[in-house]
């Protein structure tokens, strides 16, 4: 019986975190918001298809998941989180070398990033914020906004459908 209780308690406990999550993003969703930007950051925010398009906009060659050949167009990671005040650069040392990026897809997936793995004074590395394929916006089941890694052999942190980017500090 005791058994029995827990596992309805959990069964419970999972059902409203989902509805918790679906609220959040259909909140975010309903203020015109593409993409959240919290955590460990100067000015948190909410950040829509305009104040994307005002940024720096890249184009990458990558192979998608069938192995074609695909073009990717949208805005560098590392360029969106210093919109949060994120420090790139000569400021990130030290302390700030704990920080780490994780993000969240509207299904719940999630991958993580070092910061210095968005950081061109570590890297050449692009990571891409990407909500163009093809010359053509993301199709829902891919956006409106997804990352993209062009030089990973494995694309287990292209995350589709990119709903929040949370800076947390390792422990």
């Amino acid at each position: 019986m005791n058994g029995i209780i827990r596992r309805l308690c959990l069964l419970i406990l999972l059902t409203l975190s989902s509805q918790a999550f679906a609220q959040g993003q259909a909140a975010t969703q309903a203020a015109g918001a593409l993409v959240s930007i919290g955590g460990e950051v100067e000015r948190p925010l909410k950040l829509t298809a305009a104040d994307l398009a005002k940024l720096p906009r890249r184009t990458v060659s990558a192979k998608d998941h069938d192995g074609k050949e695909t073009s990717f167009e949208g805005v560098e990671l590392g360029e969106v989180l210093k919109l949060a005040g994120v420090k790139f650069g000569e400021a990130l040392r030290g302390k700030s070398l704990a920080l780490f990026l994780v993000v969240d897809a509207s299904d719940g997936y999630r991958a993580v990033f070092a910061l210095p793995e968005l950081d061109h004074a570590f890297t050449d590395r692009v990571i891409l914020l990407a909500d163009r394929r093809d010359g053509k916006a993301l199709p829902a089941t891919e956006g409106p906004l997804r990352v993209v890694v062009p030089d990973e052999k494995r694309q287990g942190r292209w995350v589709r459908q990119v709903i929040t980017l949370t800076i947390r500090r390792a422990d």
